[in-house]
């Protein structure tokens, strides 16, 4: 059964996992010697991703974690990615679910010919959990002069309403099928990379049959992996 829009947005607005802080004890000590206090364990703010710690915690990962190129590979053929390092926070993120394997839980879950498609999103239970986890966590915008909806631009989905500050669904992401581009959406979604090969594997996965809803009706899986 396909996920509603409406089921989208509550997935985007679940509970999150704080990180709490924890008391490290010491050995008991013989009663003849003067007892030791209780150390508490600081954590640092990127220790574990939430959403009070996004911007933090991606800083971090980003400076261990400098990747650029990722494949996406599908039943209809591979399309291999090189992302910006101008856009640290998205390029980040990116990397890290990729690392965590998020991407193979989902698919591409809305085709909108001569426009877009859009992938990230499953009604499968290991992809919401992976939500759930960290707390369904949004990121502040990335607009950047030089990175534009053009053909191919890979960008962050977000969504409309209620969302003055146009932030970024982390999970979500779309590249523009459009030959002339998709330059409506210039400061309104976060461009953070761009497709360098597997042309014809979007032409072939945006002409497939889709429902009202522009899902596909035969599952487009996908797998994506680091290259460099």
């Amino acid at each position: 059964m396909k996920v509603s829009r409406l089921f989208i947005v509550l997935t985007l607005t679940s509970v999150f996992i704080s990180c709490d802080e924890k008391k490290e004890e010491q050995p008991i000590t013989p009663q003849i010697q003067p007892k030791k206090k209780l150390i508490k364990k600081v954590a640092k703010s990127w220790d574990s991703l939430n959403k009070n710690n996004v911007e933090a915690f991606f800083t971090e990962y980003e400076k261990k974690n400098k990747e650029t190129k990722v494949i996406i590979k599908t039943d209809y053929g591979n399309i291999k990615l090189r992302l910006y390092n101008d856009t640290p926070i998205h390029r980040a993120n990116f990397i890290f679910l990729t690392k965590i394997k998020y991407f193979d839980k989902t698919v591409f879950y809305r085709v909108a010919k001569n426009f877009v498609i859009q992938g990230g999103n499953s009604d499968e239970y290991d992809a919401m959990k992976h939500r759930y986890k960290y707390g369904n966590y949004l990121m502040k915008p990335e607009f950047r002069a030089n990175r534009k909806h053009k053909y191919g631009a890979l960008a962050a989905a977000r969504e409309w309403k209620n969302n003055p500050d146009k932030l970024s669904s982390p999970f979500e992401f779309y590249i523009v099928q459009n030959r002339k581009g998709a330059h409506h959406l210039n400061n309104e979604h976060t461009v953070f990379g761009e497709v360098i090969s597997g042309w014809e594997t979007i032409d072939k996965i945006s002409k497939l049959e889709t429902d009202v809803k522009e899902w596909p009706l035969v599952d487009v899986n996908m797998k994506v992996e680091i290259l460099d």
